[in-house]
């Protein structure tokens, strides 16, 4: 069943339209929808034990998104609906889960609660203490939000939710219930494993490309379009470089995707990683 991802500034409603949505499909199918969620899952911070706090330092900050991100992994299967209710501001992460929906062959939506920075730093100000945001991380916050564009895969179909205005559950059940899943990207479609010393195989193809890619980015200007290990699908150098660790974690989540189902063919496992990683760097 879908993905419904939640976006907004930080107390901007996020967690009252995650608690509408939750009560609106836990009070079973509407008239012609032809299949329904059996559980629904709301995560947000709470449920992860993670604290505003851990909004004041990055590092605590990418912990808690990795947190987000791993749970969506666990809980997303056909037959749940998974609400995601975090800022999930940064573009990239959202591709991130977008990618997690997709593979699972499961649709999914972002809802944009489109309340203003006055007014969700107005609501900040009258939470009670340790339900607050600080202000500096509030501020930094809003000036690193990234607004989803629907115009970009990854955040279509895109629903905004205005504060004043009801959720537009037709909208939201049409995207998530009535709408065809995409299809996986090829980087996720393979066949079942049939040979261990395969994973040995898959494992080193991976960390070539990850270490000429790290290379390339000293020897080739941004924007280039490269081919690494001699695959035939080039991948474009990000504005900025990407550190080694970033490209491990972008490999691990490769072979977290493929971890049950695989090919036979190091060679096209190279091409699918070079995709997966020209979908990646620059999202």
């Amino acid at each position: 069943m879908p993905l419904i991802i939640l976006s907004g500034f930080p107390c901007s409603g996020k967690s009252t339209r995650a608690e509408e949505l939750r009560a609106f499909f836990a009070a079973g199918p509407v008239n012609g929808a032809p299949t329904w969620p059996t559980d629904i899952h709301v995560i947000d911070d709470a449920v992860l034990r993670i604290s505003h706090a851990d909004y004041d330092a990055p590092a605590s900050e990418k912990t808690a998104r990795a947190s987000l991100l791993s749970s969506v992994e666990r809980l997303l299967s056909r037959d749940a609906l998974v609400i995601a209710d975090a800022m999930n501001y940064i573009k990239g992460f959202r591709y991130q889960l977008y990618c997690v929906a997709r593979a699972m062959g499961t649709p999914h939506c972002v809802i944009h609660c489109a309340a203003t920075a006055d007014m969700a730093r107005e609501w900040n100000t009258t939470r009670p203490a340790g339900q607050s945001y600080a202000p500096q991380t509030f501020e930094e916050l809003v000036t690193r939000y990234e607004e989803p564009d629907g115009k970009n895969r990854w955040d279509a179909p895109l629903i905004f939710a205005m504060p004043a205005d009801p959720l537009p559950f037709d909208m939201i059940v049409d995207a998530v219930v009535l709408r065809k899943a995409p299809p996986p990207n090829l980087s996720t479609v393979v066949k079942p494993l049939s040979d261990t010393n395969y994973l040995y195989e898959m494992d080193k193809a991976t960390t070539d490309l990850v270490t000429e890619f790290f290379a390339a980015q000293n020897s080739h200007p941004a924007g280039s379009h490269i081919s690494l290990c001699g695959c035939t699908t080039k991948v474009r150098l990000p504005g900025h470089k990407l550190a080694l660790p970033q490209l491990r974690a972008l490999r691990r989540q490769f072979l977290s995707l493929n971890n049950q189902r695989t090919i036979t063919d190091v060679a096209k496992v190279k091409e699918l990683f070079a995709q997966y990683l020209s979908d990646n760097v620059n999202a």
